[in-house]
Parts: structure tokens; sequence; C-alpha cells
């Protein structure tokens, strides 16, 4: 499927910048968002369509509680049509915190002399990895401050050594990566790494809010910042994900502006961003943010679900920034993907530090402080699936190909499957008795769940291997 863009005031094109601010605002302003109009909205996102930015700002535009709750139905349907119950589980692991940018709601800006500075060691980083392992992660996402001894052959070579880790029956299977915009050739040395999705946020797509906040540092220049995941796709790195950061300027034109570099790169590269994230102001050291535009609850809730509604096939990530009481409501209209067992003080994770967060040591304040069997064991409660599955990244299934899987809605027949398998080996490899038992009904209600018989007896198969101690089996 490809998608037909909109006529914009700015084309897109491979590498040109592409926000225009008026005319984001002009698409909120004039939309005409009657009851009727937001039920068409909704009706064609159900049938798995993309949105318009004119129809996404229908659905910015409604403001009764019956027309917000249509709309976060309609995600939650949307999300159950296209990804099923499962929720994709991951860890942050902050590698390095020196920073030469001078952003003013980060507690790792450069001139914040509070901030203690670290980089870890190799020995250390094994050493972090393999906490994380024995707690049964998968999935990774490694984070580095924006600064000179963090260039590609740095992180790549952090890559590597994370792959390399493996402890018992424990490894790491996907690497994701949130660092600086590299050049051409960068790019091209942390696919070679074989990394999964390069995550390069945005912050905010509003230019004179962007300058406002972004004060010195390579990070300062709007442009080559929004353009810079153009270059990851100009070397292949097909596998991107974007993100904005709410409470710097209206959550509306932010949604809209996220909207639109989707459509940037659909129209440039035929595949959107991999996934969306969508962090909140939080407390961080030296915090220097003007509040009228945080963003409250409801109005945080319904951006999910709107954002669920316009791009059906993107993942969605929230992060521990949130409460587990907002994380566990929105998994159920949007969210996809969501860590478990966050620490961000460099080093914590083997110290198995758990006392109170010194925020001059971590970027900015954690609300969900669960740990990563704690969260399966409330996903469980709730009849979610939890998974590590990383079956598409491995067999190629990103970008154009990812597409071709997710569009027709086979993902969700790959990506049950998976988890099924990957739920399993935490079970039997990680979990305490009472998480096991809940686990094994919620694995016995998905096999019941399975519409294709052939399938159902190749998982349980694969199963009955990994009890007798085979690993990484995937459908």
């Amino acid at each position: 499927m490809k998608f037909t863009p909109e006529t914009y005031s700015i084309p897109d094109r491979p590498g040109e910048p592409f926000i225009d601010a008026n005319e984001i605002w002009n698409y909120i302003e004039t939309a005409d968002s009657t009851a009727e109009n937001v039920h068409r909205v909704i009706e064609k996102a159900l049938n798995k369509n993309r949105l318009t930015l004119a129809e996404t700002a229908i659905l910015i535009g409604a403001k009764s509680p019956e027309l917000v709750k249509a709309i976060k139905d309609g995600a939650r349907q949307l999300k159950e049509k296209v990804y099923g119950n499962r929720i994709v589980l991951f860890a942050p692991l902050y590698i390095g915190n020196k920073c030469s940018n001078n952003c003013l709601y980060c507690g790792f800006r450069s001139t914040n002399t509070e901030a203690v500075r670290m980089t870890l060691e190799d020995e250390q980083i094994i050493k972090e990895v393999e906490a994380l392992e024995d707690n049964g992660q998968k999935r990774l996402i490694l984070v580095y401050g924006e600064h000179r001894d963090y260039d590609a052959d740095y992180i790549a070579h952090t890559v590597k050594l994370a792959y390399s880790v493996k402890r018992g029956h424990g490894e790491i299977r996907r690497v994701n990566i949130n660092a600086a915009p590299l050049t051409n050739e960068g790019f091209a040395k942390v696919k070679e790494a074989g990394i999964g999705t390069y995550q390069i946020f945005q912050e905010t797509y509003h230019p004179e809010t962007y300058k406002k906040y972004h004060l010195s540092g390579k990070k300062a220049d709007f442009n080559y910042r929004l353009s810079s995941l153009d270059r990851a796709q100009d070397m292949g790195l097909d596998d991107v994900g974007i993100g904005a950061l709410f409470g710097l300027y209206d959550w509306r034109y932010e949604v809209m502006a996220l909207v639109r570099h989707t459509n940037h790169l659909e129209a440039c590269y035929n595949v959107g961003p991999h996934t969306i994230s969508f962090p909140r102001i939080q407390d961080a050291s030296l915090l220097n943010v003007d509040s009228q535009h945080f963003v409250n609850d409801d109005d945080f809730a319904k951006l999910i679900a709107i954002l669920r509604l316009a791009v059906p096939y993107t993942g969605m990530i929230l992060t521990a920034r949130e409460s587990a009481r907002i994380r566990s409501e929105v998994i159920h209209f949007g969210v996809s993907q969501i860590d478990g067992g966050t620490k961000l003080e460099l080093g914590s994770y083997s110290a198995n530090l758990n006392e109170k967060q010194d925020l001059n040591k971590e970027q900015f304040k954690v609300n969900d402080n669960r740990s990563l069997n704690e969260i399966i064991d409330e996903l469980l409660d709730d009849n979610m699936l939890p998974s590590f599955c990383t079956a598409c990244y491995r067999l190629g299934r990103t970008g154009e190909h990812f597409m071709e899987f997710s569009v027709p809605g086979f993902i969700k027949n790959k990506c049950t499957p998976n988890a099924i398998l990957t739920l399993t080996e935490y079970i039997v490899d990680y979990a305490p008795n009472d998480t096991s038992h809940k686990g094994w009904k919620v694995i016995e209600k998905n096999l019941n769940d399975l519409q294709n018989d052939d399938m159902k007896q190749s998982v349980l198969q694969r199963i009955e291997q990994i009890k007798q101690g085979k690993r990484d089996l995937y459908y």
C-alpha cells in the first residue's frame, strides 16, 4: 500500500525542510469537528487507512465527552485489529551523559554544572547488560548524550558489545538507539552493527519554540535535526523512530507535526516511522520550561488515541516518565511498547540501586518504578500479552517489508504466536511461581484464540521445545 500525500505548501523532497507552522495551524483552526465528521474519520481509521492532516485536525477539534469517548473507543478497536492484545517490553540503558547541547528542558544540558557526568566503560556495559538479562530483558534501547565522544564508531562498538553478552539463557536480541543525528557515513556504520530502530526526536516541531529551548550546540539547528532521518533512510536504515516532547508547545500542533513527519517519510521513502514516541515534560535537574503548554492527563490520553487512529501501523512507545496509572490506561487504545524496570542513573542496573532518584545523575524523573516482573504481572492480570519478540527485525521485516506484512493485517498473526513464545521463555527462565501461573493461563487463552490450527500446533511444538531447553524460536 502506498500513501498518496496531501498537497502541502512545502513539497516533500528528501533531505529538505517540510514543516510550515502556519499551514499546520490553518488545518487546526479550520477543522469542522461536527459529530458527523468525527465519526466519519474514526470509521476511515477503523478500516486501517491512515488519516490526512485535515482528518487528524477534525479529531483534535472534538471536545464533547461523547466524541472524545468515541475517539478512544475507536483507537481501542483499531489497536486490537492491528496489534491484538500484545505489549512489547524493553529497557533503556544509558551509556553516557556528556552533552554539548544547551537544551533548557534536559538535565544533561552542557551548562548544567550540577550534573554528574559519566561514560560507562566496556566492563560496566557488560555488567549492566548481564543484570538486564538476569531480569529477562531481550530488547534494549541504548541512550547517549549528544557529544563528540559518542560518534558512530563508538555507538557501533557499544551495540556489538551489548549483543555479545550471553548469560545463562539470557541474550539481547534487539538493540535500538537514541542518540545524536549522524552523517550519512555514520548511519551506514551503525546499520552495519545490526541496530534496530534509530530514534531521533525533534522535541518540538515549532521553529520559534525550538529556538527558545535550544540555545546552543548542534541541536540548535532545527532543519539539520528535522532532516536527520532522511539521511538515515538514504543509507538504507529504514527502521527509524520519531517523537516530540509534549509540554514545550501546544499539543495539538505537535500531534499534527508528527503526522506531517510521517507523511514526509512515506512520500519520500514509501515507509513511515517504525515508532512514534510522545514523552511529557517531567522534573529534571535545573529544569527551565514555561508551564503554559504542559499537557494534562485527559488531553494526553486523547492525543494518544488520536495518534493511534491517524497512523494505524506505527508502533507507539510510552516510557516510565508516566505513572503506572496512566500507562495502564492508555495501553488499551494506543500504546504498543513500554519499558519495564527502568533505571536512568548510569551503572544502576548492576548496582541494583533503588534509592530515591538523584536528578543530577539522571536525565529526568521516572514516575513508574515498577520492576519488569511487576509490570508483566499486571499486564497478565489485565489479559494483555507481554512480548519480547524480535522476529520481524531479524527476519528482515522492516521498512517497506514491514508494511507488506502489517498493512494487510498479517502482522497480528505473526506477532501473537511470537509473543506467546517469548512469554514462554520468560516464564520458564525468570518468572516467580505466581507470575508463572498467570502466564500459562494467558498463553492458553491466546492459543485458543488462534484461528489457524496449523499455526496453533506449530506454536505448541515450539513451547515444548522451549521447555526442553531450546531458545530463540519464532514463527
